[in-house]
Parts: structure tokens; C-alpha cells; sequence
């Protein structure tokens, strides 16, 4: 007996149409069910975050969703009368510095390291796989004290790269990328075919001409995917910019908007959620614009080994 995935797209719309209600209720139509209700979960939250923002109430939205509409508390975080005591503006132009450059910058870190361990045979590079995969076991969190140690000897003889300065929390974060970065990217760069690389060095290329004008554009895909968890972790850290500044024009924002909750009696959800949609905006923005250089790179420029 045929199934309905065997069919054909136009018979298989065809012999929906010819299903009895309860038929299509017991084939499809719990799919459609599980599916609706999935999405309605994950939107809430989404959804409950908006609706706090764009209330007048600086407490948590315990009414309908979206019962006001409110824009106050988004100009209000812009308000330069009190860019001095919490610099919102400061903290989006410091999160946006940091998380671009460190985004380029691992992508770029990993992507070479990959590639050797991908294509090069050398002593040591089993033991270097296996290093990076022994240390995505242990959290960031564990080298807190060594951190704080290390940025606090090197603030003595170079304070651009020691604590509270950008460029500190910049290094950091690029020592943390090459591990897990490489390993995803490795995993990838195998897939393409080694006979473009050996047919390549028979036309007299070498390795760098091979690395930026072959291998890169045919791991477009993993390139963008690496900058955007990298872009994305580093806008949502609160940990490692907590240790490394010590004053609000130096936060980001995942640090600056506590400022908005850590009194007991001063809480300000509604410019809480309101700085939580700010700090969003540039990770789907980001998001939308990689999603064509992914879609294209696995569509058009896949090569089958």
C-alpha cells in the first residue's frame, strides 16, 4: 500500500483533500496541534518582554499583553540627564565595539587554526585536537581568580590591555574562541575535498593563496555561523565584564542593565525589558543579515567530496 510520503507533492495534496476530518485529525492534524502550541510557549516570553517595555508601570506587567502603549522608557534610557549616572548610550557603543571585533577577530583566529589542523600533518596535532576538546569541559567560570590575577599584573605595565580597559576584555574573550571555534570549524574544513587543495598546488599556489582564495569561500557557512555564536555570546556575557570593569562608563550592556533591578526597592522592570529589546536588536540584526551569506553558501557553493 502506498503512504502519503511516498506520493508525489500533487497527489499527496490530492489524497489530503480526500481524508475525512477525523482521518486527517489522527494523521496530520495533531502535527499541526503540537506545532501551534510549541510556538505559542516560545513566543511568550517574547511576547511578555515586549508588553513590559511599553508599559507606564516600572513593575513587572501582571495585566493583558500589550494593555499600553508607552514609548517613555526607551527615550527615557537615552535621556541625556541621566547618561551620567547610568550611560545606556555608552554601554550599547561598548557592547557593539567588543562584540564586532571579537566576532572578526575569533572567526578569523579559528578559522586558521582549523585549517592547519584540517590540511597540515605535524607532531602534535592530535594531542592539540584533543586539547581543545578537553577544554569546552571546563567553564569559563573556573578561571575567574587566574583572570583577575593576570589583568591585574598587566594593568602595572600596560593598562590599555589590563583591567578596566576594552582591550583586556577583548583578549580574553579571543583566548576562550580558539577552542571551541577551531573544533567546530575543523569538523567542517573536512568536508571539503582535499583534491581542490592538490589540484590547486599543481597550478602553483600555495598554502596561503589555497586558504583565502579556495577553502574560505566554500566555508562561508561555517565562517558566518562562528561570527554570530561569537557575536552572541559576548552581547549576552555578564560574568567576564563584571570582573574586568569597575566603573558604569566601562559596561556593557548585559552588566549596565543590573543597575536597573539590583535595589529592592527601586526596581524598574518596564526599563529593564526595554534595555533587553535594545541589546536583542543588534543580534537579530546581525542574525537576518549572515542568514543570505548561510543560505547562498550551502545552496550554491556545496561541493560534494
Amino acid at each position: 500500500m502506498t503512504t502519503l510520503n511516498e506520493l508525489e507533492p500533487t497527489d499527496r495534496v490530492i489524497k489530503q483533500r480526500r481524508m475525512s476530518p477525523l482521518k486527517w485529525a489522527r494523521t496530520l492534524g495533531w502535527k499541526h496541534l503540537v506545532g501551534i502550541v510549541v510556538s505559542l510557549y516560545a513566543l511568550f516570553p517574547i511576547l511578555y518582554i515586549l508588553s513590559t517595555s511599553l508599559t507606564k508601570a516600572g513593575s513587572v506587567s501582571s495585566g493583558v499583553l500589550f494593555s499600553d502603549f508607552f514609548l517613555g522608557n526607551y527615550t527615557a534610557l537615552f535621556d541625556p540627564a541621566k547618561q551620567h549616572d547610568r550611560p545606556f548610550t555608552r554601554w550599547v557603543i561598548n557592547t557593539v565595539v567588543i562584540a564586532s571585533i571579537n566576532a572578526v577577530a575569533s572567526v578569523f583566529i579559528s578559522a586558521l587554526a582549523a585549517y592547519a589542523f584540517s590540511r597540515m600533518r605535524f607532531i602534535g596535532r592530535r594531542g592539540g585536537l584533543m586539547t581543545l576538546i578537553l577544554i569546552q569541559m571546563f567553564p569559563s567560570i573556573l578561571g575567574l581568580v587566574a583572570i583577575y590575577g593576570i589583568l591585574s599584573e598587566i594593568t602595572k605595565y600596560f593598562p590599555p590591555l589590563g583591567l578596566g580597559s576594552l582591550g583586556g576584555l577583548i583578549m580574553i574573550y579571543l583566548g576562550g574562541s580558539l577552542g571551541g571555534g577551531t573544533y567546530l570549524m575543523y569538523g567542517f574544513f573536512n568536508t571539503v575535498p582535499k583534491e581542490l587543495d592538490e589540484a590547486a598546488k599543481i597550478d602553483g599556489a600555495t598554502h596561503t593563496q589555497i586558504y583565502f582564495k579556495i577553502i574560505l569561500r566554500l566555508v562561508a557557512p561555517i565562517l558566518a555561523v562562528q561570527a554570530l555564536l561569537s557575536f552572541i555570546g559576548t552581547v549576552s556575557d555578564y560574568i567576564l565584564p563584571s570582573v574586568v570593569f569597575n566603573k558604569p562608563e566601562q559596561y556593557t550592556l548585559a552588566l549596565g542593565l543590573q543597575f536597573f533591578i539590583d535595589q529592592p526597592y527601586s526596581q524598574n522592570w518596564a526599563m529593564f525589558c526595554a534595555g533587553a529589546v535594545i541589546t536583542a536588536t543588534p543580534v537579530v540584526a546581525l542574525f537576518m543579515f549572515l542568514q543570505r551569506f548561510i543560505t547562498s553558501g550551502l545552496t550554491g557553493g556545496a561541493v560534494k567530496g
